[in-house]
């Protein structure tokens, strides 16, 4: 059973940067999809980035301030942000499914869910 435990919100000014860590134990294979989501007071789920063995894939609104990477050998993936704007203020998730990531707006696909983490940025 693949578990999944998110660390590294915290609260941040505009313009700021933050690393988010997603540690997953648990896999019986070594080729699996990770997606980093999240949700906005009042808002749906979003995705933000995703990673399977075709490489790494971004929401427009990201793209070119955060990436997405994976220690195989540790088993944890990050989400490096740089230039936090107060619109990236949610809570952040990562999830998981076997091989191949689905579209980033098919965001109920993935089989596992971590808790979230918080990321609050002040304007």
């Amino acid at each position: 059973q693949v578990q999944l435990r998110e660390s590294g919100g915290g609260s941040v000014q505009a313009g700021e940067s933050l690393t988010l860590s997603c540690a997953a134990s648990g896999y019986s294979d070594s080729n699996y999809c990770v997606g980093w989501l999240r949700q906005a007071p009042g808002k749906g789920r979003e995705g933000v980035a995703s990673i399977d063995a075709e490489g790494p894939v971004y929401t427009r609104s990201v793209e070119g301030r955060f990436t997405i990477s994976q220690d195989k050998i540790k088993n944890v993936i990050y989400l490096q942000m740089s230039d936090l704007k107060a619109e990236d203020t949610a809570v952040y998730f990562c999830a998981t499914r076997p091989f191949y990531c689905p579209a980033l707006t098919r965001t109920s696909l993935y089989r596992t869910y971590g808790q979230g983490t918080q990321v609050t940025v002040s304007p």
